[in-house]
């Protein structure tokens, strides 16, 4: 089949690079000029360089609203769109042109966390497992018909760095064996059920802020969430960020206000955390090691030399 991609970062670069190795053919590519937004710099590998290294015809685009776009993408006639990490909405005139339409692949188990950093939102709300999903585009964002979709368990010490890696490598396979159902004839489409989705915002670093009211177990997960290169979890102590790069739930239940430097429990600081901590049945969040914003990173009881005060 003839093929175009609309993709961005490391996620279009796999799509692109499985397209290039298949037996299809690649017509053309469009992707979003480099950003300086802090989650896009992450995991960026260039689909405009990998495109170019291949003769194939590149197009860089903030949004896909111009005419001369909706030309070139009918001179190259696709029998197929497929689109992988393509951050704003594709109109009708672009997903429905193909004879075949388009196929997205999203890192989410759909219906559930569409839009943006589906898999920092999941290990964040405790998910078991999370995946990759190949579906139609439709007029909804990640909405459409599913052909394929593929999960993987969270492991209980998971960071979103580790999910990252345990995805990425889905996203060849699954989006060659979906274009294989779809160019036979024998791809099956399922109907997302609607009353199960749900839709994500895009991170900000304003996201990463600690709130000690949360569980220390939802503050855990918040952790390995933001893991390294994210841009990691942080609170404010004496009036400066300070990062948390290493936490986890602590053995004792402490009692008093969310956000106190109570007590060293083995390697670690343990901070009162819940929103009903005054009750002293919850859990700490241990504080294993901390980074300021110099980029010196510290054992936490070493950077706590003395305990009492608050995290903000």
């Amino acid at each position: 089949m003839r093929v175009a991609m609309f993709g961005y970062q490391t996620w279009g670069h796999r799509t692109l690079r499985a397209l290039l190795d298949s037996e299809h053919e690649v017509v053309l590519v469009v992707t979003h000029p480099k950003s300086e937004h802090a989650y896009e710099k992450i995991w960026s590998d260039s689909v405009a360089e990998l495109a170019e290294a291949h003769g194939v015809p590149v197009l860089i685009r903030n949004r896909p609203d111009d005419q001369e776009l909706l030309s070139r993408l009918k001179e190259a006639d696709p029998d197929l769109i497929v689109a992988n990490n393509w951050r704003t909405w594709l109109p009708p005139e672009i997903y429905s042109l193909p004879r075949l339409g388009t196929l997205n692949v999203h890192d989410s188990l759909l219906p559930a966390y569409a839009g943006f950093s589906p898999l920092i939102w999941a290990l964040i709300n405790g998910e078991p497992e999370v995946g990759v999903t190949a579906h139609m585009m439709d007029e909804g964002l990640d909405a459409g018909d599913i052909v394929l979709q593929r999960a993987v368990p969270v492991g209980p010490r998971d960071t979103t760095t580790d999910l990252f890696h345990k995805t990425v490598d889905l996203i060849g396979p699954i989006t060659v064996d979906a274009l294989t159902l779809l160019a036979s004839g024998e791809a099956k489409l399922t109907p997302q059920d609607r009353s199960k989705a749900s839709f994500f915002h895009k991170r900000s670093i304003e996201d990463s802020r600690i709130d000690w009211t949360w569980p220390a177990e939802d503050l855990d997960r918040l952790v390995r969430a933001q893991s390294d290169p994210y841009p990691n979890a942080f609170t404010v102590h004496k009036g400066e960020r300070l990062r948390v790069v290493r936490a986890s739930v602590s053995k004792g239940r402490y009692g008093g206000t969310p956000g106190r430097i109570f007590i060293r429990e083995g390697d670690g600081v343990v901070i009162v955390a819940g929103a009903d901590a005054r009750r002293g049945r919850n859990h700490g969040l241990l504080l294993e090691r901390v980074r300021t914003e110099d980029g010196t990173e510290y054992p936490a009881t070493e950077y706590f030399r003395t305990m009492g005060g608050y995290l903000g």
